[in-house]
């Protein structure tokens, strides 16, 4: 359903300004002809044409390109409302890989981090993110306040940004505060069923406005990956495989080693499985963070300019396909058996290991990009569980280690700068995981970060909530 509304409202838009458009070009009909016909008076098309030539003034200089603005502006909208999807994606694939007794807790926990992502981006993220001339350490640290009145201007016209960012201030604002929140869901399958709720809401925030912004400021926000190295050798991460992937990915694993390992999970040097209760809702949560990613990627070229949107559409849906097929054959063959959960990740690890040269790759470097990253998903899962790690969803495997990945893959396929890949991949990690460590470490000494062993026993549906998911 999403999908035809999405369809009948840009077709409804484009034909709207078509229509605009003809009244300019054609001649005015008689006022007896139209009163006859029943069609649009000529006063009402003398007003429309007026309305529309209003519009046109107003983009001053870059009236030339106001067509493909409108475009690029509504095409920016409908990539910002599937990466909204994604969220829906992250809170049903997490639920159907965890216990039945922590649904509502994961789905509780999925509505907090859209509704305070959103918030925080707009009283200090956006500004954060994009310090412009406003940085306290340049190119490494700019912490402002909230959005101002975002319209009225350049704002509003094809001078925003040009070609490279054809969108209005507002249009910028509500794709990338979509982005913001996707790091902290990443974090929250990692830590599931065992969180404090309370602790988790903390945590989420600070993160989500300060630790992601300041990280994606350096490569985003003109910050000194930007600039590393000069030119053509500079730090390129398309779309977030380390940006916002591996950020999450690093920020999941420090919580992780703080948090510990569910109960009953490794015993007396074993590996207990805790099955998840839904692989349906798994599968559906993962085809929904399919669709996402299409607005995730495609929405990421920043403007409709038609060669790179194609380009990003087919390399998306290849690499998620290659990194699907490699992650059931690797399955096969060091499991003994087509396991689901892995090809699921694996279509996953496919759509992280696109995401930083999506733009920059051919077909078939994708499909290898996707093929190698569906094969080292499975092998990281299972390091983590050996290593006694508790990743119920695994969330550190996908976006932390497939997005080290992707970002080198950029180096070697796509002819970024190996070094600056290197350097950009150390500090992004590196900072969220010291970040995210200290945090988790300060809410344990405070709130306490772990739900008492009758609560996670009991389940955190009527523990934290007083409420299950199911009723039979």
């Amino acid at each position: 359903m999403t999908n035809v509304w999405l369809l009948a409202l840009t077709a409804s838009l484009f034909a709207s300004i078509g229509q605009l458009r003809a009244q300019d070009e054609l001649p005015e009909p008689s006022p007896t002809a139209t009163a006859q016909s029943g069609e649009t008076s000529a006063e009402e098309v003398s007003a429309n044409k007026a309305d529309y030539d209003e519009l046109i003034a107003a983009q001053g200089n870059e009236a030339y390109a106001f067509d493909f603005f409108t475009t690029s502006m509504l095409w920016t909208v409908i990539a910002a409302a599937m990466v909204f999807i994604m969220h829906l994606g992250f809170a049903t694939l997490e639920a159907g890989l965890t216990q039945r007794k922590n649904t509502v807790n994961i789905l509780f926990k999925n509505v907090w981090i859209i509704s305070i992502g959103l918030l925080t981006y707009a009283a200090v993220g956006f500004n954060t993110h994009y310090p412009v001339d406003s940085w306290q350490i340049p190119g490494w640290l700019g912490i402002n306040g909230p959005i101002g009145d975002l319209s009225g201007g350049d704002n509003d016209t094809f001078a925003y940004g040009g070609l490279s960012l054809a969108m209005t201030a507002y249009g910028d604002f509500i794709f990338q505060a979509m982005f913001a929140a996707t790091a902290a869901t990443i974090v929250s399958g990692a830590v599931a069923e065992r969180v404090k709720l309370s602790s988790f809401m903390v945590y989420s925030t600070i993160l989500v406005a300060f630790g992601y912004t300041i990280a994606g400021s350096w490569h985003w926000g003109g910050g000194f990956l930007s600039s590393l190295g000069g030119g053509d050798a500079a730090f390129y991460d398309f779309a977030g495989s380390t940006v916002v992937h591996g950020f999450g990915g690093a920020a999941a694993l420090a919580a992780v080693l703080v948090l510990g390992p569910r109960a009953g999970k490794y015993v007396n040097g074993q590996i207990r499985p805790i099955l998840g209760h839904s692989m349906p809702l798994a599968a559906v949560g993962v085809f929904l963070l399919f669709f996402g990613w299409f607005g995730f990627n495609g929405g990421s070229v920043l403007s409709a300019n038609p060669g790179p949107l194609g380009l990003v559409f087919t390399t998306t849906a290849l690499a998620a396909a290659a990194g699907g097929v490699s992650s059931i054959f690797t399955s096969i063959v060091v499991l003994k058996k087509p396991d689901l959960s892995m090809a699921l990740n694996g279509l996953l690890a496919g759509l992280v290991s696109i995401t930083a040269g999506a733009d920059s790759v051919g077909p078939w470097q994708a499909v290898l990009m996707g093929a190698i990253g569906g094969v080292i998903v499975v092998f990281s899962i299972l390091f983590f569980d050996k290593i006694k790690i508790d990743d119920p969803v695994g969330a550190i495997s996908v976006h932390g280690v497939v997005g080290i990945w992707g970002t080198l893959a950029v180096a070697i396929f796509g002819g970024a700068n190996f070094l600056s890949q290197v350097i950009g991949v150390v500090t992004v990690y590196g900072f969220a995981f010291l970040f995210s460590l200290i945090l988790f470490i300060a809410l344990k000494a405070t709130m306490g970060v772990r739900v008492s062993s009758e609560e996670e026993a009991e389940g955190l549906d009527v523990a934290e909530h007083g409420a299950p998911a199911y009723t039979d």
